[in-house]
């Protein structure tokens, strides 16, 4: 019997089953019941469209950053694109525009709540009435030594002011200087104060002007205008000319003090109020260029610092930080008392978000890849005098591409206007009208018990291990030091190719020089703006220092240990 191909058996096969022929048993042994089944399965009909094959990569790679074993890596993966780095919208603490809130809480997805005082949860209050007298006792002990801890100050800020052969500051700096003393001091007293009676103070870490930085995507922005018109001059891509786009945003600040704790602070937020689709869409959405408002871009790397360096079982979580206002100062008295009360909400949206999207990111979340679980965080606003308290809760990381009209997670923030702790300093340095309700509220924040412990599986599920369990020292030793260059933010050792501009003038506007060799990079056809990280020279190891190399060429290169 002449023996038939596989590919001429699966033919017979398909034949006989649109003629309605069983197949026989041999056919169904051999292999058949892998190739068929009794309901027929189609492969899923993709949208070949440009877009569509677009969104396709962008969630691929989205999903390679996720699969990333460890967190030190995930920071190198988001920054592989961009040897030179991306263009991002320069986000900071010491530059609010006017009328700058709209587009804060569209770049954060934050819907913002106002409350005077600010709003406690019930068993807090609760908690507050049954120990009444307890708290009387603590409320008094610590008064006494804040209002010496603020005269004392003050009295230090003149002596420096008065010091020979320093240079006058100018008044945004002395109100920085006076209010970083401040704020110490009241971080020691409260601390010394309240420590015995709230053990979590025991285990806070204290960082003095820690260093906060984010960097995320946002989507349902307007496209430049080069962009339209590269697209307005292509047919297929005419009626995608006007799309929203994705900006990159990168934030970076420098709070006068932040207080951090193993476990993070409950949610006051349930799941159901922070997921609706509806409060969302009230969300005000500022789809022009945030440069028409006065912000300004730059090229960096992506970096995400909430303070500190990567660990496992550190005080890995925001408790309580402390942001200035002393740029207010040089903000012109014409924009009113609404646009200055906006400008301290701004402000303490922004910063409360990069600083617990940092958080997330040394927990293996980052801008694409969501939270699982919510986080909060506490901020204070303060001059030394005036003090705004904020609270923040962080639901949701995805803000890029569709996700802004999509997503129903929305993070939320509740607020005080700023609430005066004395109305001045006698001439005697005494603190006049000292206000004790803003002193209780300060209290409030420190005597917030921070209860919410997750095991490791539950607080980083997208975290394999950490970096020290790989056994080769070099893939330790690159991944530390790759991750530190990029977050030092340093230039690179050779600049970004330049276009001169008798070369704009003779070589690209006007071709003119049509013998001349074709050795510059435009000239090529290369994008100096899209190389990736890996692509530079490896380092050279020297002939003596290479490890059983027995041809000269061998080893003369170090591996790289890219994600």
């Amino acid at each position: 019997m002449l023996k038939l191909r596989t590919v001429n058996q699966l033919r017979l096969a398909y034949l006989r089953g649109l003629s309605g022929q069983p197949l026989t048993q041999p056919q169904r042994d051999n292999g058949a019941d892998e190739e068929y089944t009794a309901q027929p399965v189609y492969p899923e009909i993709r949208d070949l469209t440009y877009k569509a094959r677009k969104q396709r990569t962008a969630a691929d790679w989205h999903e390679n950053i996720r699969q990333v074993p460890t967190v030190e890596e995930k920071l190198i993966k988001i920054n592989m694109p961009r040897y030179y780095g991306y263009k991002v919208v320069d986000f900071n603490d010491t530059k609010i525009p006017y009328n700058a809130l709209p587009v804060t809480q569209h770049y954060t997805r934050t819907v913002l709540e106002k409350a005077q005082p600010l709003l406690q949860d019930a068993k807090t209050e609760n908690k507050a009435s049954e120990k009444a007298d307890a708290d009387d006792a603590v409320f008094k002990a610590a008064r006494e030594d804040v209002i010496d801890a603020v005269e004392f100050a003050h009295e230090y800020s003149k002596h420096l002011a008065k010091l020979p052969n320093v240079a006058p500051l100018d008044v945004v700096a002395r109100e920085r200087q006076l209010t970083q003393i401040i704020v110490e001091q009241l971080n020691r007293a409260l601390l010394q104060a309240l420590s015995a009676d709230y053990a979590h103070l025991h285990e806070v870490e204290v960082d003095y002007n820690p260093r906060h930085e984010a960097f995320w995507a946002v989507g349902g922005v307007h496209p430049p205008k080069n962009v339209v018109k590269s697209k307005k001059g292509q047919k297929w891509q005419e009626d995608a000319a006007t799309d929203p786009v994705d900006r990159l945003v990168q934030y970076t600040g420098a709070p006068y003090l932040s207080l951090r704790h193993r476990n993070q602070l409950a949610p006051w937020k349930t799941v159901a109020e922070s997921e609706s689709l509806e409060l969302s869409k009230q969300i005000p959405r500022f789809k022009h260029d945030a440069r028409t408002l006065g912000y300004s871009t730059k090229h960096q790397h992506a970096t995400n610092v909430p303070g500190y360096w990567p660990s496992v079982n550190g005080q890995n979580f925001g408790l309580l930080s402390f942001q200035s206002r002393a740029h207010l100062q040089l903000r012109p008295k014409s924009y009113g008392e609404r646009d200055l009360l906006e400008t301290l909400d701004a402000l303490a949206i922004k910063s409360s978000y990069a600083w617990l999207l940092a958080q997330a990111n040394y927990n293996g979340f980052n801008t694409y890849n969501e939270l699982t679980y919510p986080l909060n965080t506490q901020t204070v606003i303060t001059n030394g005098r005036e003090w705004s308290f904020y609270d923040y809760q962080l639901n949701t990381l995805l803000l890029h591409g569709d996700n802004v009209d999509s997503n129903p997670r929305v993070n939320f923030c509740r607020g005080t206007e700023p609430l005066p702790l004395y109305a001045e300093i006698s001439p005697e340095g005494k603190c006049v009208d000292f206000n004790d309700a803003v002193l209780r509220q300060l209290i409030n924040l420190y005597a917030n018990v921070p209860s919410v412990r997750r095991s490791t599986e539950e607080q980083q599920p997208y975290v394999a291990f950490h970096i020290s369990s790989y056994d080769n020292a070099e893939q330790r030793e690159f991944i530390g030091k790759t991750v530190k260059h990029l977050t030092s933010n340093r230039p690179r050792h050779l600049e970004l190719p330049e276009t001169y501009m008798w070369e704009k003038l003779y070589k690209i506007d006007n071709n003119t020089r049509a013998m001349e060799a074709k050795r510059r990079f435009f000239e090529l056809d290369v994008n100096p703006w899209r190389r990736t990280l890996d692509q530079h020279d490896k380092e050279y190891v020297p002939r003596a220092l290479r490890p059983g190399a027995e041809k000269k060429r061998e080893g003369r290169r170090k591996p790289t240990y890219y994600p």
